[in-house]
């Protein structure tokens, strides 16, 4: 689910992020978040996705320019209806106010490949920051789900061996009437449109509409419930955190800093991994971007539309030309803050390389053809070495992987599908 990052102490302006390719800095302005100029977050009409190629170009351009700067941009006339919205958002409310020893019975250390539930502070990607101040729900792609396969026995092997998603989960929420089947229509509404844009995006880099087709056979296709509770004050659990009034001005950043102790984060600050993100989140901000040109800006939710944002392969195989987004989420308002990322990318066997679009004589490709389950066990190795680091230096992180939250050993993971933010 994500990159790492750090404000160095020598250098409060210089952001350190944990990549695949080791330690990656970007310059910072500044650590507080201003608002959005009108346009700086595009609102992208994408109704032109499913008509002509006329209006398909129209809308690749437009995503095109929006991609090059901070890479996030919202999208509306999505095509997703507002009832599978609401009632996956539902279904996840219910599922998060159950007693912990129910969301424990689906607890990520049950699962090879982190599918489930994982409670607060259960993730930590961010040396600077605190742990994660969310719980969340994840699950992995299933063939078993997916519309466009209609026969499974046909699926090639090369493919099943990269599938993760698992069913023990949902026969353990069971009990939660529809919690399966509003998630998974959310799930398949999300790759359905994930589709429709990854041929758009392939007209936004001069590629023919279909070039992408066969790397989504079987995608790495992933969502996640996320849960954040207002930030808690120094020496309170994220239980513990009173609620505050909507009646008063929110805090500055600076503030927000003196109220919530040392870097306290909802969502620490990353990138993500694969092609893209779909973003549902609801009416509560916190969402903040930083700009190519090191500018943190507050991404608040737009009525009707969702988010979309770059990750970092899409980054790197378009030679840099469109941009990963650095995000993090500060949710210090009253009230919970609930969001289901949707992540989308390749086949996790796919392997690619700088696409033919975004080289020339001034412009020669920066990286090797890559897997894209390759690139991501790499960038959680990274982050694995990092954590075995502090391990030996005697430092105890809450967000340590090689223990369960019992204190025993996990059972055998595989690198490349750790949690995503």
């Amino acid at each position: 689910m994500s990159q790492s990052a750090i404000v160095s102490k020598e250098k409060p302006q210089r952001l350190k992020l944990i990549t695949s390719y080791g330690h990656v800095y970007r310059q910072i302005k500044s650590t507080e978040a201003r608002d959005a100029r009108p346009g700086e977050i595009p609102v992208i009409d994408i109704s032109g996705i499913f008509r002509d190629s006329d209006a398909k170009n129209q809308v690749a351009r437009e995503i095109s320019s929006a991609a090059k700067d901070t890479g996030f941009f919202y999208i509306k006339n999505h095509g997703i209806s507002e009832d599978v919205i609401q009632a996956a958002v539902s279904s996840g409310k219910i599922f998060f106010g159950q007693p912990e020893d129910l969301k424990k019975q689906v607890h990520t250390s049950k699962s090879k490949f982190f599918n489930g539930w994982n409670d607060f502070s259960s993730i930590h990607y961010n040396e600077a920051e605190l742990p994660d101040n969310r719980e969340y729900f994840a699950f992995k792609y299933d063939p078993r789900y997916d519309p466009s396969v209609a026969d499974l026995d046909s699926v090639p092997f090369d493919f099943r061996r990269c599938f993760k998603g698992e069913e023990w989960y949902w026969e353990q929420t069971a009990h939660i009437r529809g919690f399966k089947n509003s998630l998974l229509r959310y799930w398949q509404a999300n790759l359905t449109l994930a589709r429709h844009l990854t041929r758009v995006f392939s007209l936004a880099l001069d590629l023919p509409e279909d070039y992408f087709d066969e790397k989504i056979r079987y995608p790495d296709a992933a969502a996640t419930l996320n849960h954040c509770t207002t930030l808690p004050r120094p020496g309170e659990t994220p239980n513990q955190a009173e609620p505050r009034s909507d009646d008063i001005e929110p805090p500055s950043a600076s503030e927000l800093i003196e109220n919530t102790g040392p870097d306290a984060v909802s969502v620490g600050t990353h990138t993500d991994l694969q092609l893209f993100i779909i973003l549902w989140q609801d009416n509560q901000s916190g969402l903040q971007v930083l700009t190519r040109q090191g500018e943190w800006i507050k991404a608040d939710p737009v009525d009707g539309a969702l988010g979309v944002n770059i990750a970092d392969y899409l980054m790197r195989i378009t030679n840099d030309r469109w941009m990963s987004t650095v995000h993090r989420v500060l949710h210090n308002r009253a009230g919970d803050r609930y969001s289901i990322p949707f992540f989308f990318g390749f086949n996790l066997n796919e392997t690619c390389g700088v696409l033919p679009s975004c080289v020339d004589e001034e412009n020669p490709a920066k990286y090797d053809p890559i897997s894209c389950e390759d690139w991501l066990r790499r960038r959680f190795e990274k982050t694995i070495d990092r954590e075995d680091d502090k391990l030996k230096a005697g430092v105890e992180d809450p967000g340590h992987v090689g223990t369960d939250q019992e204190g025993g050993p996990r059972p055998q993971r595989d690198l490349a599908r750790l949690p995503r933010a």
